[in-house]
């Protein structure tokens, strides 16, 4: 019997439960990749300096003591890239989705095995329009003998998709040209498919093209993937066979493109409020929230702005159930900015 068992015999978690957990995200924007205007930095940075002394700092020495009391965001904005999420347990990796943040993932990579041809990546799309699969061709592996790249979804027209990124005139490199061995998976609808020690089942989201969200499981912990969406379906009545995506998972990452009143003239968009969002984590006791897919023209004070409205709502909900002698559990939220890394 291996020591782990003995534990587990014992009443000790098992093996996988000890597993490391963590979360990168490369790409936190939604619909097109996007970066503030030069006078926009501008502003931003004016403002920063304008911080340093209102803080009551005087030297240069000290720019960096003053940078370190700010959130991320506020210095370096949120990011300009689309999504790609990488999970890791362990030693085992996935990807999820192919916007232009993956070229980044793919830089890292070209320092390790993939750059020799001895590496595997797994990579799961939730759908295909540009913003999710506009950094593949970019994904430097693809070019290197010996490697291999699965590709997964639930759409039967994934190879399709895939294939026809690699072709002129949208690029130079047609597909068949490409040296890594590439393979396509057709996932079956709110079914499990393991990697490694790492579990992904595909829920359905709210999109107007079809687009599938995935519950990601390791050990005892467990990632919602839920972009594009715009949260038609309100309650659990409603979900149905797609509720598991959702319930006590232990971080969602959820699609707050737009404000709650900006949804009235968007709707069937695909993309939703972290409003809508708040409530499915109070209803379903998600203990942790990401709001992403941030709208292209949004500009980081806008994107603080959100953050404010966001407070704001949740303040208001603990108000009104405490009004009824009730009690909301604790969602934890903020907003993702690219780079950012999560231990669950």
């Amino acid at each position: 019997m291996q020591l782990f068992e003995v534990f587990a015999s014992r009443g000790f978690p098992r093996h996988s439960e000890f597993m490391s957990v963590r979360l990168k995200f490369w790409g936190v924007r939604g619909s097109i990749p996007s970066a503030p205007l030069p006078h926009q930095w501008t502003r931003d940075f004016e403002e920063l300096m304008r911080g340093f002394f209102r803080a009551g700092f005087h030297r240069s020495e000290q720019i960096s003591d003053y940078l370190k009391t700010l959130p991320v965001p506020v210095v370096g904005g949120y990011g300009t890239s689309t999504t790609c999420v990488e999970f890791k347990a362990g030693s085992q990796s996935i990807l999820l989705d192919g916007g232009s943040g993956i070229r980044q993932f793919s830089d890292t990579e070209m320092t390790g095995p993939a750059a020799h041809g001895k590496a595997e990546y797994h990579i799961f799309m939730t759908h295909f329009h540009w913003d999710h699969l506009i950094g593949l061709p970019f994904f430097a592996p693809h070019f290197i003998k010996g490697n291999i790249i699965n590709y997964y979804a639930v759409q039967p027209e994934l190879e399709e998709m895939i294939r026809g990124k690699f072709r002129k005139p949208y690029f130079p490199v047609p597909f068949d040209a490409l040296s890594a061995d590439i393979r396509f998976h057709q996932l079956e609808p709110r079914k499990a498919l393991k990697v490694g020690e790492i579990s992904l089942t595909p829920y359905r989201l709210d999109h107007p093209d079809p687009c599938w969200g995935y519950r990601v499981e390791a050990g005892s912990k467990a990632y919602s993937h839920c972009v594009d969406t715009e949260g038609t379906r309100s309650t659990a009545e409603e979900l149905g066979p797609d509720l598991p995506l959702y319930r006590d998972a232990d971080l969602m990452y959820f699609d707050a493109q737009y404000t709650l009143p900006e949804l009235a003239d968007k709707a069937n968009w695909g993309h939703s409020a972290s409003q809508i969002g708040l409530d499915i984590a109070f209803r379903e006791n998600i203990k942790r929230v990401l709001f992403a897919h941030h709208d292209p023209g949004a500009t980081t004070s806008q994107i603080q702005q959100l953050e404010r409205q966001t407070q704001a709502y949740c303040d208001w909900r603990k108000k009104v159930a405490a009004d009824h002698g009730l009690r909301l559990p604790s969602v934890d939220w903020a907003f993702a900015y690219e780079g950012l890394e999560i231990e669950l």
